[in-house]
C-alpha cells in the first residue's frame, strides 16, 4: 500500500494539542468525540497510513489524565436503535464500548442517559447498568432545546441534570452514534462545573472535513460522498473567516448552530472563548498527510465506492435516490467517472469476454488481476487466489486448492447445511490454504501474501454475499459491487 498519512507524527502533535487546550482552562476539558474512535475504516480508506486504531493509540499517550463518559439517548433505548455496521442495539453497543476501552487500559467513568423523560426501558436500563456497577446519571429533555438559550443555562435547564462526577482532567465524552446527546452532555457539565468554581473547557474531536485543506480537496469530498445520507454539507466557516481573515473547513451543522452555541457560552462563562466553530475543534490530521497525492487518489476511489455503496443499498429496497444524486453530483466536483476505478472496467471486460460473474483487483504496483466465478470458486474466491498466487510469484495455471478437496466442502455445504450455492466463498477458500500450508509450500507462499492486499481496490460485476464483503474489509481492501443480484 502506498503510504500518504504520517501516522507516528499524528499520535504525537495530536496529543500535544489536546494537552494545550486543556491548559487553557482551569485543568479540565470535555472533549466531545464525533465519529468512530477505533474501526476507523473510512480514515483509513482516504488517508493511507492512517490506523484503524489510530486515535486510540494516540490518546493512550494521553491514557494518565483521561477518562471516558458513555453516552446514550433515552429514546434510542425506547426504540431499540440498531448500528448498522454491527447489527447491535445502542444499548448493547455501549456495553461493547466499555469493554473495548476498558480491555485497552481505559478508565470509563460512567454512563450517562440523555433525553431522559421516565421512558420504562431507560428505566430498566439504568437498573442493569447499576446491577453490573456502572455509575448513572440522568439529563433530561429541555423544552426548546437548543434555541431556548436563557432556559437551557439556568437551574431549570442545565442545573436539573445530574452533575457527572469525574476524576481526570480529560473527559472524552463518546456514543454509539449520533444523536444521542454528546455535546449537550459537555455542555451541561460545563454549567454545573462553573456553579462549583470550576471554569472547565469544552473542545470537539472531529476527524471530517478536515479544516485546513481546501473545500474541494478530494479528502473532504470523500467525506461529503460518506455522509450523503445525511445531507451534510461542508461549507467555508465564516466566522472563522470574519475573525480572522482566513479560509477554514467545516460542515453546515456545525456552522449554524455555533450562533446557539456563542450565546450559551456567553450565558455559562460571561463571554465565549471561541471565535469560530472550526476554534473548538483540535483536529490535527490535516497536518499530517505526507504525500497528498496518495491521499487524492485514494479518496477519489472512495468517492466511487460509496456511489455503489449506494446502488447497491437501491437494489435492496432501500429508498435513498437522494443519496445516490448527490454522490453522482460529487464527481463533477472531483472531476472523477466510474471509469477512474480501474478495476471497474476491468471487471466489466472480464465479464463480457467470459459470460460469467467477475471482479478484478488493481494491486498496489498498478497491476490489474481478474477473475471469473466457475463451478467450484466464486468470483470473489477465485480472485485472492489469483492475486495471492501474482504476488508470490506462483504461475497462474497451478492450482492451490485440488478439486478433491473442494468437492467434499460443496457437498457439506449443499447437503447437510441445505445451502443453494455450491461455490466457495472467500472464508472457506483460506481455510482451505491454511489446512494446506503445512504441507504444500505454495500455500504457505499465497497465504503469507495476504497483508500486500490491504489498501488494494477491488470491483465485482455482482453484489457478493456479507460473508465475502467482511473477508474483503479484515483484508483493509477497498471493495465496491455493480448493483447485480445474483441468480
Amino acid at each position: 500500500m502506498k503510504i500518504g498519512f504520517d501516522n507516528d507524527k499524528y499520535c504525537r502533535i495530536q496529543s500535544e494539542h489536546i494537552r494545550e487546550r486543556i491548559a487553557q482552562f482551569d485543568g479540565k476539558l470535555y472533549l466531545e468525540l464525533g465519529g468512530k474512535l477505533f474501526d476507523d475504516h473510512h480514515a483509513c480508506r482516504v488517508l493511507p497510513g492512517f490506523e484503524p486504531d489510530s486515535k486510540l493509540r494516540m490518546l493512550s499517550q494521553l491514557s494518565d489524565t483521561l477518562e471516558i463518559v458513555l453516552v446514550i439517548s433515552a429514546e434510542d433505548i425506547e426504540r431499540n436503535k440498531v448500528r448498522a455496521d454491527l447489527g447491535i442495539t445502542y444499548d448493547e453497543d455501549v456495553l461493547r464500548l466499555r469493554s473495548e476501552f476498558q480491555r485497552r487500559g481505559f478508565f470509563v467513568g460512567s454512563v450517562v442517559i440523555t433525553h431522559y423523560n421516565g421512558q420504562p426501558s431507560a428505566v430498566s436500563y439504568r437498573q442493569r447498568l447499576e446491577n453490573m456497577g456502572i455509575k448513572t446519571y440522568l439529563h433530561y429533555l429541555i423544552d426548546e432545546y437548543p434555541h431556548n438559550v436563557h432556559l437551557i443555562a439556568s437551574d431549570e435547564g442545565f442545573g436539573k441534570n445530574d452533575y457527572v462526577k469525574t476524576e481526570k482532567p480529560l473527559v472524552i465524552v463518546t456514543a454509539p452514534g449520533p444523536g444521542s446527546g454528546k455535546m449537550a452532555v459537555c455542555l451541561s457539565q460545563l454549567y454545573n462545573e462553573q456553579k462549583r468554581g470550576v471554569r472547565a473547557g469544552y473542545a470537539k474531536f472531529e476527524t471530517f472535513p478536515v479544516w485546513n485543506l481546501p473545500l474541494k480537496h478530494p479528502v473532504n469530498i470523500a467525506y461529503e460522498a460518506a455522509t450523503a445520507d445525511l445531507n451534510d454539507v461542508n461549507m467555508i466557516d465564516p466566522f472563522h473567516y470574519d475573525a480572522y481573515g482566513k479560509v477554514a473547513i467545516n460542515y453546515n451543522r456545525d456552522i449554524e448552530i455555533f450562533p446557539v452555541l456563542n450565546v450559551l457560552f456567553e450565558n455559562i462563562y460571561g463571554d465565549n472563548p471561541y471565535k469560530s466553530p472550526t476554534d473548538m475543534g483540535v483536529n490535527m490530521i490535516g497536518f499530517c498527510i505526507s504525500d497528498d497525492d496518495v491521499c487524492c487518489q485514494a479518496s477519489r476511489q472512495e468517492i466511487i465506492r460509496r456511489y455503489y455503496e449506494a446502488l447497491n443499498k437501491a437494489a435492496d429496497g432501500a429508498s435513498n435516490q437522494d443519496e445516490i444524486s448527490k454522490i453522482k453530483l460529487l464527481f463533477t466536483q472531483a472531476k472523477i467517472s466510474t471509469e477512474t476505478r480501474r478495476t471497474v472496467t476491468a471487471a466489466k471486460t472480464r465479464c463480457k469476454e467470459c459470460g460469467h460473474t467477475s471482479a478484478a483487483i488493481e494491486l498496489s504496483d498498478g497491476t490489474i488481476i481478474t477473475s471469473q466465478s466457475s463451478p467450484l470458486l466464486g468470483c470473489s474466491a477465485a480472485l485472492l487466489l489469483n492475486a495471492t498466487k501474482y504476488l508470490a510469484g506462483i504461475d497462474h495455471d497451478v492450482k492451490l486448492i485440488p478439486q478433491s478437496m473442494i468437492e467434499p466442502i460443496q457437498k457439506t455445504k449443499i447437503s447437510y447445511l441445505g445451502g443453494k450455492n455450491p461455490r466457495l466463498h472467500t472464508d472457506e477458500v483460506l481455510v482451505a490454504l491454511s489446512v494446506l500450508s503445512d504441507t504444500d509450500a505454495n500455500c504457505s507462499k499465497a497465504l503469507q501474501q495476504l497483508p500486500n492486499l490491504r489498501g488494494c481496490q477491488v470491483h465485482t460485476t455482482v453484489m457478493l454475499s456479507d460473508i465475502d464483503r467482511k473477508i474483503f474489509k479484515k483484508l483493509g481492501i477497498g471493495l465496491s459491487c455493480e448493483p447485480v443480484k445474483k441468480r
